[in-house]
């Protein structure tokens, strides 16, 4: 079971989409999936058509049983006219999950609960709010591996460089309790226009990160009118370019972690 983080020290990168979309486009290819949504936002939550639920705060801070708290995501909001036999479950968030990190001292309980779900589950995406808190230090120990949505502009990049340098320091704290060093999976440039602020924002990304940055995700309107629907563009413009862009990182995702 592969655990992956989206992680940005910067709100609107494109978080919640690509780990909607990373989710949908696994399932469809027929893995079991589990989306943590860990943002008290519950924007995940939303766009796959689930109402606002505590459920990760019920599974940390009340020891609830998982078949309690996961939601199964209709697959005709994220799988539209694909036929799989995979599964997209869902563990919802609402306001609780700021609680989280004032009700719990144990940093590797959501490493021990995610431990339970590795004979149902073959990847995990975990969507995390923008502000760190306790309760990414708990994500760090559980993750295998981490993506950097980022826009190619000021504010995103600083968001990319604080989120490195915290990452960097739980290196030490996961060796402390036996764990390899977090993988950088990837640096995904998103929302990507012709301005000469984001072809120099992409050149220094690129010259920073090396193979670590992927393929531009460009900004287009369908990205908008599938979330307005509800649905991920997988379902609501299957034909589009955006799709192809979704699936080309759901096709690099798969070789980098070595999952059928």
């Amino acid at each position: 079971m592969w655990i992956i983080t989206l992680l940005n020290e910067k709100g609107g990168v494109g978080k919640t989409t690509l780990a909607v979309h990373i989710a949908a486009g696994l399932a469809i290819r027929g893995q079991r999936v589990l989306l943590i949504d860990a943002d008290a936002q519950g924007q995940s939550t939303y766009l796959l058509q689930i109402d606002e639920f505590g459920g990760l705060y019920r599974l940390l801070a009340q020891d609830a049983e998982w078949k309690g708290v996961v939601r199964p995501a209709d697959p005709v909001c994220w799988a539209g006219d694909h036929h799989t036999r995979g599964e997209l479950l869902v563990l919802a968030s609402n306001v609780e999950t700021r609680a989280i990190p004032l009700v719990i001292d144990n940093a590797r309980l959501l490493r021990e609960r995610l431990d339970e779900m590795r004979a149902r589950v073959d990847t995990v995406i975990i969507d995390t709010a923008p502000t760190p808190s306790l309760l990414h230090a708990m994500i760090y120990l559980a993750t295998d591996a981490i993506i950097y949505p980022t826009q190619c502009e000021a504010l995103s990049m600083d968001g990319l460089r604080k989120s490195t340098v915290r990452v960097g320091r739980q290196d030490d704290i996961r060796g402390g309790n036996g764990l390899p060093a977090l993988q950088i999976l990837a640096v995904q440039p998103t929302m990507v226009q012709g301005t000469r602020a984001h072809r120099l924002g992409l050149k220094m990304i690129r010259k920073h990160f090396g193979d670590l940055c992927w393929p531009l995700i460009r900004k287009a309107t369908v990205w908008q009118d599938a979330s307005h629907a509800r649905k991920t563009v997988f379902a609501y413009a299957p034909d589009s370019p955006a799709a192809e862009q979704a699936w080309a990182l759901v096709e690099r995702i798969t070789e980098a972690t070595h999952v059928a």
